[in-house]
């Protein structure tokens, strides 16, 4: 059984260390602050000028004057601080974010990303990614592992506009969490259910499993 986008969430989650300033992107990555493991402290850091965001609002709650990146209504926590984009931005740039988790449409075995553009489909735009890739320690990409044609998304090369290139350090899917190296794709941990046979299958770029590979703990 695959792994859900609320369980892919989890995963990455267990990847924050105390004291993190992290950037989470539009789609899967957003669901992250759900998840933070109790017992650390971790900053949520927006683009569009906010540190300090919570967990997304219940039902009947929103706010719509607090809004991330992505235009989705969040709460905010005790000490939040409210700033402008552009020193957001400084943040950003200056390196002063410590893991970023972004989604993507294509990632390649050497670690550049594609995420802002399909064409002749609507898409938002690159937004804060290209300087977030170009700057941040650490980047995660979660995503699906396959496209709605059942065609990888984990490719040798990427056939879309690259946000990024060779800045990919993790990429956790449906089907499992893989490293990137100068091997390529290494898997880690595959989701309950799935069977390696299936990871390679679903993966064209290179793929190496590791001895050590287990099964994903959520």
């Amino acid at each position: 059984m695959a792994l859900t986008k609320e369980q892919i969430a989890q995963r990455i989650a267990q990847e924050l260390q105390d004291g993190f300033y992290v950037n989470l992107g539009i789609g899967i990555p957003t669901l992250v602050a759900n998840y933070i493991p109790e017992g650390i402290s971790v900053v949520l850091q927006s683009e569009n000028g906010l540190l300090g965001m919570g967990p997304f609002p219940y039902e009947g709650e929103e706010d719509a004057d607090l809004i991330n990146a992505g235009k989705q209504t969040i709460t905010t926590l005790p000490g939040s601080v409210f700033f402008d984009s552009a020193t957001s931005f400084g943040m950003i740039r200056a390196g002063k974010v410590d893991l970023t988790v972004l989604g993507a449409m294509e990632v390649a075995d050497n670690g550049d990303i594609a995420n802002w553009k399909i064409p002749g489909k609507m898409v938002k735009g690159m937004g804060g990614a290209m300087d977030l890739v170009a700057a941040a320690k650490n980047i995660i990409v979660a995503m699906q592992h396959t496209n709605r044609a059942g065609e990888s998304k984990l490719l040798p090369q990427c056939t879309l506009p690259l946000t990024g290139v060779n800045c990919i350090t993790k990429v956790v899917t449906d089907l499992g969490v893989f490293e990137i190296n100068d091997d390529g794709f290494r898997c880690v941990e595959y989701a309950p259910g799935v069977t390696i046979e299936e990871i390679k299958a679903k993966t064209a770029g290179r793929l190496v499993i590791a001895d050590d590979v287990k099964e994903v703990a959520i």
